[in-house]
C-alpha cells in the first residue's frame, strides 16, 4: 500500500480563506502547482502566486452563476485516477487529464446562512454541490490524494510536508479522509434537517444528527467507558456556547448535570432572581427570591446533603454576595449568563471550582429536537417546550387554591418538567422544600420527598416539617389517592396534577375530604 506521496498538484477552493494565504505560499515553497477557482484564485493571485484557474483545467467557464465550475472530468479524473493502475494512466494519458495531488475545500456556510436567518433562495444558494462532491472523491482515493476540508488542519498539513520533504504518509491521509467523510455528513445533515424544517416535516423518512467535537473527556458517565462532547451548531445558550472562566476541565457528568441546571433556571428568565441546584440530573432545590443571593440560600436549604458537590444555576448576573455563600461549600460548576468581577476575583480562591458563563439563556419555549439511542435505533421527539397557561388550570375540587398557593403550584409545576420520573416536588414561598424523583411508584417518591424535608428541617432546627402548608406538583396523574393523602399528611394544602386516571374522581374526593385544593393542567411532563 502506497505510504509516502509527493503532492505536484493541489486544487483549493474555499469560502473561509483563514491561514490559507501562509499555506499556498508554502506549498508553492515546494513547487506544488497551484489550481483554484473564483474568489479564492484571485486573493492567490492578488498575493503574488502563480495560479491556474479551474476554468483552464476544465475547458469550461464557470457558469450559472458559480453553480458549475468543478465538475468536470478534468477535476474528478485528476481526483479519482489509480496512480498505480495502467488502465487508469492510460486513460489520464488519453484525454489529458492530469492528477491532483491536493484538495484543499471547505463547503459554502450554509449553516451560518441559516442562522442568520436568510431567506429560503438565499440558503438554497448556499448549498454546496462542487464542494461536497470533490471532497468525496479525494477521500475515497487517499491512497494517493491528501483531502483538507478544515483550516484546523492546515498546521498538521504543513508539518507533513516539512517532515517528509513534500510528501503525506497514508496514516495523514487516512485521517483527514474520515474527517472529510464525517464534513460531508454533518454538512448534509444540517441541509436536510433545514428542508424538514421548511416544508413542516415532521418525520423525515430518514433522520441524521451531527456534531463537532468540541472536548475529548477523560472518560463518560464511568470511568471505564471513552467518552467525548460534540457541539451541533444550534447556537443554544448552554455549556456548548459557554465561556469557562477558571476550574478543571468539565467531565461527562458536569457537562449532563450543569445542562439540566441551565435549562431549568432558564424556565424563569425574565423574572425574579432564582437559582437551581442540581445533583445527578436532578434538582435538590429551586428557588425565586428578592436577590440572588436569597434565592440560592433558599434553594440550598432544601437539601443541604445533596446540594454538596452540586451544580449551581442562575438566571442573572452572578454577583460577589452570592459567590460568597457558595464557596461555602465544595460545588463542581456555576453556570450563568455573566459575572461580575467580584464574584470571580471570590472563586479565583477555589480553584477546581468551574465557573461558566453563556451571555444568555436558554428560550425554554423554542422548539427542536431531543433524541434516545435504544438497541437498534433511536427515538426522535420534539424538546420538551411545554408550558400551560392560566385559561389552561382547571380547579377540580371545592376549594380553589388561594393566589399565594397558585403562585406557588406554577412554580412547582415548572420545577416538575425538569424532576425525573415520577417526579414530586413539594414548594413553599417560591421555593422547594422536598423533591422526589425517579422512583418507580409515584407515592414513593411522594413519600421520600416528604422525609427529606422532615429531615432538612430536623436539621436547621425548626419544629415542624418544611412541607408544612406547602404545595405539591405531580409531573403525571396520581393512579390512587394514596400519594395525595401521603402529601397531604405530610402538611401540603394544594395540588397541582395533569388529571386523567381512571380513579380522578377517588383522588378528587380524598382531596375534597382534607380540605386540598387541586387544579388540573392537562399536561403531563414525564422526563426519563
Amino acid at each position: 500500500m502506497t505510504n509516502l506521496v509527493p503532492i505536484g498538484r493541489a486544487l483549493i477552493s474555499v469560502s473561509d480563506k483563514t491561514g490559507l494565504l501562509d499555506l499556498a505560499r508554502t506549498l508553492a515553497g515546494y513547487g506544488v502547482e497551484l489550481i483554484s477557482t473564483g474568489g479564492t484564485s484571485g486573493m492567490l493571485r492578488a498575493a503574488g502566486l502563480a495560479v491556474r484557474d479551474v476554468a483552464e483545467v476544465t475547458g469550461f467557464p464557470e457558469m450559472m452563476d458559480g453553480r458549475v465550475k468543478t465538475l468536470h472530468p478534468n477535476v474528478h479524473g485528476g481526483l479519482l485516477a489509480l496512480r498505480d493502475d495502467d488502465e487508469h494512466l492510460v486513460a489520464m494519458a488519453a484525454h489529458g487529464i492530469e492528477p491532483i495531488d491536493l484538495l484543499i475545500v471547505n463547503l459554502y456556510p450554509f449553516e451560518e446562512t441559516v442562522a442568520r436567518g436568510a431567506d429560503h433562495v438565499t440558503c438554497i444558494e448556499n448549498i454546496d454541490i462542487g464542494g461536497p462532491a470533490m471532497i468525496r472523491a479525494a477521500a475515497k482515493n487517499h491512497r494517493f490524494v491528501t483531502v483538507v476540508t478544515d483550516p484546523l488542519d492546515y498546521d498538521s498539513l504543513l508539518a507533513q510536508l516539512k517532515t517528509h520533504d513534500g510528501a503525506t504518509t497514508m496514516v495523514f491521509r487516512q485521517k483527514l479522509a474520515l474527517t472529510a467523510y464525517a464534513k460531508t455528513a454533518a454538512y448534509d445533515t444540517a441541509v436536510s434537517t433545514w428542508l424538514a424544517g421548511e416544508i413542516k416535516e415532521p418525520v423525515p423518512r430518514y433522520r441524521s444528527f451531527a456534531g463537532k467535537l468540541a472536548q475529548t473527556l477523560r472518560y463518560g458517565e464511568n470511568p471505564h467507558q471513552a467518552a467525548a462532547f460534540y457541539v451541533d451548531g444550534s447556537r443554544r445558550p448552554g455549556v456548548a456556547t459557554a465561556r469557562q472562566w477558571q476550574g478543571k476541565e468539565l467531565s461527562y457528568n458536569n457537562i449532563n448535570d450543569t445542562d439540566a441546571a441551565f435549562e431549568l433556571v432558564a424556565e424563569f428568565a425574565g423574572g425574579a432572581p432564582a437559582c437551581a441546584i442540581i445533583k445527578h440530573a436532578n434538582p435538590c432545590g429551586v428557588a425565586t427570591a428578592s436577590s440572588l443571593t436569597e434565592a440560592y440560600l433558599r434553594a440550598y436549604q432544601c437539601d443541604q446533603t445533596s446540594a454538596f458537590g452540586g451544580i449551581v444555576a442562575l438566571n442573572q448576573v452572578l454577583d460577589g454576595a452570592t459567590a460568597e455563600e457558595i464557596v461555602k461549600i465544595f460545588t463542581e460548576v456555576v453556570i450563568a449568563p455573566d459575572a461580575t468581577d467580584e464574584a470571580k476575583a471570590v472563586f479565583a480562591g477555589k480553584k477546581n471550582l468551574r465557573l461558566l458563563t453563556t451571555g444568555a439563556l436558554p428560550d425554554p419555549k423554542a422548539g427542536g429536537l431531543a433524541f434516545k439511542q435504544v438497541a437498534g435505533g433511536f427515538l426522535v421527539q420534539d424538546r420538551d417546550a411545554g408550558h400551560v397557561s392560566p385559561s389552561n388550570l382547571k380547579v377540580v375540587t371545592k376549594r380553589a387554591p388561594s393566589d399565594a398557593e397558585m403562585r406557588d403550584l406554577k412554580f412547582a409545576w415548572t420545577v416538575a418538567k425538569h424532576v425525573k420520573s415520577n417526579a414530586i416536588i413539594y414548594v413553599k414561598d417560591g421555593a422547594t422544600v422536598g423533591v422526589g424523583a425517579g422512583q418507580m411508584s409515584r407515592v414513593d417518591s411522594t413519600r421520600i420527598a416528604a422525609r427529606k424535608a422532615l429531615d432538612m428541617a430536623e436539621a436547621l432546627g425548626l419544629a415542624g416539617p418544611l412541607t408544612k402548608g406547602s404545595v405539591v406538583a405531580s409531573d403525571a396523574f396520581f393512579p390512587f389517592a394514596d400519594g395525595l393523602i401521603t402529601a397531604a399528611d405530610a402538611g401540603a394544602t394544594a395540588i397541582i396534577q395533569p388529571g386523567g386516571s381512571m380513579r380522578d374522581d377517588e383522588v378528587i374526593a380524598a382531596a375534597d375530604e382534607r380540605g386540598l385544593a387541586m387544579v388540573f393542567t392537562g399536561q403531563r411532563h414525564f422526563r426519563h
